[in-house]
């Protein structure tokens, strides 16, 4: 990796969790999706995320999935997410207990506190305590409001047990401004159709949904652009925009159904919220990935 960024800059490979036919979690096809994960290429594997349906799974099958993520991590660092128990203290026990799956760090979600800046930075602040891990906040839209301001992230970095965040404000301008203060942190994104423009601009890595299906892309864009190739970089970026449309509808589903095609037979189309592809999404996809397979750019 180029020097002026640290070990937590680059690509965070997002999880899908896998279902049986009766909404149980397929374990033996999630282990099976984590190796195929890994050899994307990707530097960072996120388990236990927005895209994994995080806020649909119990703290049992959080931690489990974490435990698994790690086991079959091949010595990629995995982060999971550790703050969604609904109560103070069931969280301090939740990040207790992610603190010992075994992996790399932790990531909080905002809790939706943005319109009470001040509680928002005590509150994560102190619950960082409960763990000797970095930290990585995420503002996750299922909590309302999810933002944050930059004043508070820089206060949270300023303490030193946060490495980063994951912004998914969707413009530039906010972008921006927490770049002008990330310091030695780092500010991810979420947002595909900004994502070269905040590399550009000072981004250090991305955290977004197509890197559940798509992870090798955003590693060799990754890559492109460390190496200052900027005119590849772009293309690959082209294609992942592509990509991002392509499974767009059908949250994440869509993402599911391009993996299963890419060989994780267990990978069914399948979520905890009742989301149906139809036969022509389906039917669209698979075109989608045929194009992309004759191109190198999918298994």
């Amino acid at each position: 990796m180029n020097n002026k960024y640290n070990e937590f800059a680059g690509v965070y490979a997002l999880m899908l969790t896998p279902y049986n036919d009766d909404k149980t979690i397929n374990y033996a096809a999630y282990e099976e999706y984590t190796q195929f994960q890994v050899n994307t290429g990707a530097g960072h594997l996120f388990a236990v995320c927005g895209t994994s349906e995080m806020a649909q799974l119990t703290l049992d099958e959080r931690e489990t999935l974490a435990k698994l993520t790690v086991k079959n991590a091949d010595k990629t660092p995995v982060f999971a997410t550790a703050n969604l128990e609904p109560s103070w203290f069931a969280q301090v026990d939740e990040v207790k207990r992610m603190s010992q799956t075994g992996v790399k760090g932790l990531v909080f979600i905002t809790k939706g506190m943005r319109d009470d800046p001040e509680r928002q930075y005590t509150y994560l602040s102190e619950l960082a305590t409960y763990t000797d891990l970095p930290i990585f906040l995420y503002e996750f839209p299922g909590v309302q409001p999810h933002k944050m301001e930059a004043d508070v992230y820089k206060k949270l970095v300023d303490t030193g047990r946060f490495v980063g965040i994951k912004d998914t404000t969707c413009l530039m301008p906010p972008i921006k401004e927490k770049i002008a203060v990330q310091g030695d942190s780092n500010v991810l994104q979420a947002n595909i159709p900004f994502l070269f423009e905040a590399y550009k601009a000072g981004a250090r890595g991305v955290m977004a949904t197509p890197t559940s299906c798509g992870a090798q892309l955003f590693q060799k864009m990754w890559d492109e652009f460390v190496a200052d190739d900027l005119e590849a970089a772009e293309k690959t970026f082209q294609h992942i925009i592509l990509l991002d449309n392509a499974i767009d509808s059908g949250f994440n589903v869509s993402a599911k159904y391009l993996v299963q095609l890419q060989g994780i037979k267990g990978m069914t189309p399948i979520n905890r919220g009742n989301t149906i592809l139809s036969p022509a999404r389906m039917n669209s996809i698979k075109t989608y990935y045929d194009w992309a397979k004759s191109n190198g750019l999918a298994y």
